[in-house]
């Protein structure tokens, strides 16, 4: 298990981990987004949250057994604007597990050729919190905050997901003013056979709440 400690980025964080901020991705990866409905019933697209991408080298001597790839880049978007305080969001994935269209985990196989992907507001500013750097550290189960793998912190997670590791855990933060209703937790859950198997597409989204 890995945890992360994210710090306020004091230069460009191309092509490094990240946390929040623009992703930096080859092109044959495009940026997730979610097809809903307007007030009148017709079908427009909302770009998901960038949350993170992790650079494998970062975590390679953390995770010796090979879970993850060493190689390349790990990307994490969710559909997290109500939980960042943007109440009249047309997105609400609501608890538990959630449909498969509201997060996406993307994987480069490397780090070469990325150009940054750009999101703007109509008036031209930009759309995305401020990136912060990522350190990581090891760490174990009894981590609530920020995590890669092992098995969930929440019990009740555990029991109705069971033998899903957590490919990424999200606790609240104050400073984000990201908050899951009531100590809540959101994980990004996979089978060990599927992550070993790299099956992203195979990773489900999970929010629980008190």
């Amino acid at each position: 298990m890995i945890s992360l400690k994210t710090h306020p980025a004091e230069k460009s964080l191309f092509g490094q981990s990240k946390w929040w901020g623009e992703p930096d991705m080859p092109d044959d990866l495009d940026w997730p987004e979610v097809t809903i409905n307007d007030e009148n019933g017709e079908p427009y697209s909302d770009p998901l949250t960038f949350v993170c991408q992790i650079r494998c080298n970062d975590i390679a001597m953390l995770d010796p057994e090979g879970l993850l790839p060493h190689e390349g880049m790990l990307y994490f978007f969710a559909a997290l604007d109500y939980f960042l305080g943007d109440i009249d969001s047309p997105v609400y994935p609501g608890m538990g597990q959630w449909n498969p269209d509201y997060f996406k985990v993307l994987y480069s196989p490397t780090c070469d050729q990325l150009h940054t992907h750009h999101l703007y507001y109509p008036d031209g500013t930009t759309a995305t919190r401020a990136a912060e750097s990522i350190t990581f550290a090891p760490s174990d189960e009894a981590d609530d905050g920020l995590r890669l793998l092992g098995y969930p912190y929440i019990e009740d997670v555990r029991e109705t997901m069971p033998d899903m590791l957590s490919l990424l855990q999200i606790d609240e933060n104050d400073d984000w003013h990201l908050t899951f209703h009531d100590c809540g937790e959101l994980y990004f859950l996979i089978t060990p056979q599927h992550l070993l198997n790299r099956l992203w597409q195979q990773t489900t989204c999970y929010l629980f709440s008190l």
